[in-house]
């Protein structure tokens, strides 16, 4: 059985979980970072010399980076799931999805989450959050406009693009006290990966 490291509120332990459930894989999840602690501890850093979650230990075999831990966990456990395609444009157009929630909206996201979740009300910066507000919804709006036409991110068919973007949607549609604009697609997307098992188990949870 494969270890995942990570606390179950991490949106990166989040996709990992998620993704499990989609390919039916059993696995044991261990607590581990910021009320947790662990990740500073010497035998996790050896396992991770970043001190941050997830990780993930297969036999003996130890992995850090979660979309990189989604890749393996469908290329070793679930070839056949259609969730990483071996057909190298499709395959591609998935990692656009991946390396764009980390290198673009995951910064992006994550001050307004912050702000809005784990900041007192009193000590909230509104100014700020409405600028980080107004930048996240510009990247929604490029999700939106990309799913013109189409009931998943990529291939007709769900795949680690849904899983991954999909985790941080909750995190947009479920932030309270800012306003949304109108994004149909985006919406509509939303409802349908809503309604899949790992997502009500692992992703549908109240933000902390």
């Amino acid at each position: 059985m494969i270890t995942i490291w990570g606390r179950a509120n991490s949106a990166n332990v989040q996709k990992l979980l998620w993704c499990c459930d989609e390919l039916v894989l059993p696995y044991e999840r261990i607590d581990a970072g910021m009320q947790f602690g662990r990740t500073h501890d010497a035998d996790y850093l050896a396992l991770n010399p970043n001190a941050r979650v997830p990780t993930l230990v297969d036999g003996d075999f130890v992995l850090w980076e979660s979309n990189s831990i989604l890749r393996y966990l469908v290329m070793q456990y679930g070839a056949s799931s259609q969730l990483y395609p071996a057909d190298p444009k499709v395959r591609a157009s998935i990692d656009r999805w991946l390396d764009w929630s980390l290198s673009t909206l995951a910064p992006t996201e994550r001050p307004l989450f912050m702000a809005l979740v784990r900041t007192p009300q009193d000590k909230r910066d509104a100014a700020a959050i409405e600028a980080d507000r107004q930048a996240a919804a510009a990247l929604w709006t490029i999700v939106d406009r990309h799913l013109q036409g189409r009931f998943f991110l990529e291939n007709d068919r769900f795949t680690l693009a849904d899983i991954v973007i999909g985790t941080f949607a909750k995190r947009w549609f479920g932030l309270e006290g800012i306003e949304r604009p109108s994004l149909p697609n985006l919406e509509r997307w939303y409802s349908r990966l809503a309604t899949r098992q790992g997502f009500k188990k692992y992703i549908d949870l109240p933000l902390t």
